[in-house]
């Protein structure tokens, strides 16, 4: 059995190399002693007592994980003294969520770890401090908190170039995905982890949770001539992966080329069926309209059908994708419909402002309901309503949107009336093909 596998915490961090999914550091019982070298805890009637309440306390220690506040990749790497970087010079992609279990910044961490040169920085889309809207351009500047330079990775380059890359020993990743594959951070990791194989220095991924957790794989395919920056790997739009776990992927597959040298810095106590408000971590708003620890499933649920012009969702306000509406559809009706498709731990409230009808949605993060599927939902019923196509206007007018989607079927799925129920299930073979795929390099259970 792999160590990855076992649901109690190891005593040792596992670093995967590659995809093999073998530990890369072994630490014996000796490196974690009880107590002094040698000696006992207790003697005479003393010794009776001491030993069965150690026992105890050790036998409720390794019971601990399945409560325990999850501790990063990026904890696991200073626990053990940053061992995979000593005496080597460090670039660190990273943003403001690059951040330990305390909140500390890992590009603080790195500057003042003993026998570590972390010497470059690189910024992905929305910048180091992560205020600069979607899309807009990020500048190269220099790191206020360190003093290093900051190469923007969404500026002229969205990879790092040679030059970048020059005296760099290796180049580690650190910043917290949502769970989408349209949210360019992964997009980001693919990109260095092309640029680190082409260069020929290893590639470190200090891993996350996924917000959504590690079960939810749903949404619609990616087709090959859709593959962009807003959709860099052929996934699930949720796929239900940790960046780590999808480095492996793209690795083994081929997705990245040339294949690079990768390492995954494992979290600790992190499973499969946690969202993010069971990890007892602090969440940190990854760009401007993901405020919240449960924004990610609100941008799954709404965040494509935003992308449709004349659609609602709230983003710029107090309520990011948390607003379906339209200046032609009904509120009454539209929630009406909405609470008809009976969403497993989805809420609708009828919204109206400023000339915009539609519904306020709520969703519980332990929601059962296919989120992809709300999205196709509104489109549908905005399409009804609408007084001509949504999609008027050329197809380049709505590329990205496609690109997103993964495909331009769904305008003539819309525009025909096809059934968002018939939309949804011709994803469903897919989705079960990849969630037996994605098994060999999956980290956690």
């Amino acid at each position: 059995m792999h160590l990855n596998q076992t649901k109690i915490r190891p005593l040792f961090p596992v670093f995967v190399a590659g995809s093999c999914l073998v530990p890369k550091l072994h630490l014996g019982m000796a490196d974690f002693p009880v107590g002094s070298s040698g000696g006992t805890l207790a003697a005479g009637r003393g010794r009776s007592l001491a030993t069965p309440l150690l026992a105890l306390l050790l036998f409720f220690a390794l019971l601990a994980p399945a409560g325990a506040q999850v501790e990063l990749g990026i904890d696991v790497l200073k626990q053990h003294q940053f061992s995979i970087l000593q005496g080597k010079r460090v670039g660190l992609v990273t943003n403001h969520t690059g951040i330990d279990s305390n909140g500390v910044k890992t590009r603080k961490i790195l500057a003042a770890a003993k026998g570590v040169r972390l010497v470059a920085l690189f910024a992905p889309e929305h910048g180091l401090d992560g205020v600069v809207g979607a899309g807009k351009y990020v500048a190269s500047r220099k790191d206020k908190l360190t003093g290093l330079p900051v190469y923007s990775l969404y500026g002229p380059t969205r990879k790092p170039t040679a030059a970048m890359l020059k005296g760099l020993d290796v180049l580690v990743y650190d910043m917290q995905d949502i769970g989408s594959r349209s949210y360019t951070y992964i997009s980001t990791m693919a990109k260095c982890m092309e640029a680190a194989g082409e260069v020929g220095i290893p590639f470190v991924v200090l891993d996350r949770p996924n917000p959504l957790g590690g079960l939810r794989v749903e949404g619609p395919p990616m087709e090959p001539q859709w593959i962009s920056f807003v959709g860099q790997l052929p996934v699930p739009y949720v796929h239900g992966m940790t960046s780590g776990e999808l480095a492996q992927m793209a690795n083994s597959k081929g997705w990245v080329q040339p294949k690079c040298n990768l390492t995954v810095v494992k979290m600790h106590n992190w499973q499969r069926g946690m969202t993010w408000n069971q990890t007892g971590l602090h969440w940190i708003a990854t760009s401007p309209n993901i405020p919240h620890a449960t924004s990610p499933f609100y941008y799954v649920a709404t965040g494509l059908a935003g992308e449709v012009e004349g659609i609602e969702t709230g983003c710029g306000g107090p309520e990011p994708f948390q607003i379906a509406a339209s200046k032609w559809t009904d509120a009454e009706k539209f929630t009406a419909y909405m609470r008809s498709l009976n969403l497993r731990g989805i809420s609708f409230k009828e919204y109206s402002r400023n000339g915009f009808q539609g519904a306020r949605i709520r969703i519980d993060p332990d929601a059962q309901a296919d989120l992809c599927a709300l999205g196709v939902y509104i489109l549908a019923a905005a399409q009804k309503a609408a007084p001509r196509s949504l999609f008027t206007g050329s197809a380049s007018k709505y590329d990205i949107f496609y690109k997103c989607y993964g495909s331009d079927s769904i305008r003539r799925d819309i525009e025909r009336g096809v059934s968002p129920s018939k939309i949804v299930s011709g994803w469903s073979a897919y989705n079960v093909r990849f969630v037996s795929e994605r098994k060999p390099f999956l980290l956690y259970p």
